[in-house]
């Protein structure tokens, strides 16, 4: 699985762009940086809205079904601020990156299980840590700006098992059209299936 956070110490490579890494951005996190960077030179609305806001990184990943997706990583602490223009930066990224779906997620960590082996088995690990809290919080941030009213998990006969997300029909109309895409951007970050319904 794929897992929304990087490492290492902090490298400044732009204003639009934060990378916690201590390798050189990619090409396409130092396009994206540059795309952000050009919507807010452009517009004036989007110049206040994006002014302090920066990503973390960026990542394209294969689907399933022959597609692929960009993921852009932003910062926890400003995941609220992008999620007011995400609908504005979501469609800019998607015409710069010719059509290719976009979605934002923050950044997260997950902390392994305390161990005899770990040194820090003493110290309590945060419930947003652990991989369920991080994987239940990558739902959310996908299907934004809908919430989740209902979650179920079926077991299969082989033992796998799928979760069955209801959404809040409010904004049905906002994210109907890309929940086959949210669905397998899931699946290739987590390894878990997930349907949606309304």
């Amino acid at each position: 699985p794929v897992y929304p956070h990087t490492k290492h110490t902090m490298a400044f490579t732009s204003a639009s762009l934060l990378k916690k890494s201590t390798g050189a951005p990619s090409s396409l996190e130092t396009n994206v940086a540059s795309y952000l960077f050009d919507l807010a030179s452009g517009n004036k609305d989007m110049k206040v809205a994006l002014k302090n806001l920066h990503i973390v990184g960026a990542k394209q990943i294969d689907l399933s079904d022959g597609a692929s997706a960009v993921i852009v990583f932003v910062p926890y602490r400003l995941l609220n601020k992008f999620h007011r223009i995400q609908d504005r930066v979501i469609s800019e990224l998607e015409k710069k990156l010719s059509g290719t779906a976009v979605v934002i997620l923050a950044e997260r960590k997950i902390l392994a299980k305390p161990s005899k082996n770990n040194r820090k088995a003493a110290q309590k690990r945060p419930y947003s840590r652990t991989l369920t809290s991080v994987h239940q919080s990558i739902l959310e941030d996908l299907v934004f700006p809908s919430e989740i009213v209902d979650r179920r998990t079926r077991v299969r006969v082989d033992g796998t098992q799928a979760q069955k997300v209801v959404l809040d029909a409010r904004a049905q109309q906002e994210v109907e059209h890309k929940l086959v895409t949210l669905s397998a951007v899931y699946k290739r970050l987590t390894g878990k299936d997930v349907t949606f319904t309304f």
